[in-house]
């Protein structure tokens, strides 16, 4: 079910780590439970990160590590019982009565539950496979058109400004796992760009599949077959499975780039060229 993965893992200090690992395992229990719905359950979860993120004294209130945490449960349930479900409301109790490092990482936390939730209603339905495709398409749309990426990063912005933008754009072309998602990491100020917030979803998404993302650029469009070579020989080196995000880039000359995390191989022509070039000077 619902586990803490390795990109957020390395984004929070110690102590956040372990709370966010009680509060993944009491959403495993509550998405568990007959009649939970993941998706509502992720949408209200990314609500209270909202409120969160405008209500600095709440914040503080409910991540304070050094209160009591009885009292942190008791006031989050005091003030959203009827405002949000109870499945939502038994992981955020969970959630408010562990010790962060901070404020800051309590509402990180509860949006990483949040993703978890809605991509366990992708898993679900049988469709995280397009959910992740849609994902790193829209990124790819983002990152391609800065003028786009620079408005969705916007910290100025209104949220509902840019979530209306992304569903104009979006909205009647993914799944609405896919929208709520992006709609997310658009509304919240997270001080890096959007473009690096959705790739980190693509990540998210085949970290459920048990699989790691190769960012294939290739000269002109790979079929099935190469596609199912290349997977096959990227596992070989790297052991483990491995998903393909495929983008078709002409200039390339012929070949490939394939990056995976940090690493990058470079057979594409103009690479080869580029090397050549190098070499000589």
């Amino acid at each position: 079910m619902a586990v803490m993965t390795q990109t957020t893992q390395t984004s929070l200090h110690a102590a956040s780590r372990e709370a966010l690992a009680a509060a993944e395992s009491r959403l495993a229990e509550v998405l568990g439970e007959a009649g939970t719905d993941p998706a509502a359950l992720g949408g209200d979860l990314f609500a209270v990160v909202e409120l969160l993120t405008g209500e600095i004294g709440l914040r503080r209130a409910l991540g304070d590590g050094s209160s009591d945490p009885g009292a942190r449960r008791r006031l989050a349930t005091s003030l959203l019982t009827g405002k949000i479900s109870a499945p939502a409301l038994s992981v955020l109790e969970t959630a408010v009565g562990q010790r962060w490092s901070s404020p800051r990482e309590l509402v990180d936390g509860l949006e990483s539950l949040g993703r978890s939730a809605l991509l366990t209603s992708a898993e679900k339905a049988g469709n995280l496979d397009t959910v992740e495709d849609e994902l790193f398409r829209i990124a790819r749309i983002v990152v391609g058109k800065p003028e786009l990426e620079q408005a969705l990063s916007d910290q100025a912005a209104p949220a509902e400004a840019k979530r209306k933008l992304v569903r104009d754009l979006f909205g009647a072309k993914v799944q609405a796992v896919t929208l709520t998602l992006v709609e997310q990491v658009v509304a919240r100020r997270s001080g890096r760009g959007v473009g690096f917030g959705l790739d980190q979803l693509v990540k998210l998404a085949a970290e459920r599949r048990a699989r790691s993302v190769a960012y294939i650029v290739s000269a002109s469009a790979l079929s099935g077959e190469q596609r199912e070579q290349l997977a096959e020989k990227l596992q070989g080196i790297y052991g483990r499975p491995i998903a393909l995000h495929v983008e078709v880039d002409p200039r390339l000359g012929g070949g490939l780039v394939v990056r995976v995390g940090d690493e990058v191989i470079d057979g594409s022509a103009a690479g080869r060229i580029a090397a050549l070039r190098r070499q000589l000077a």
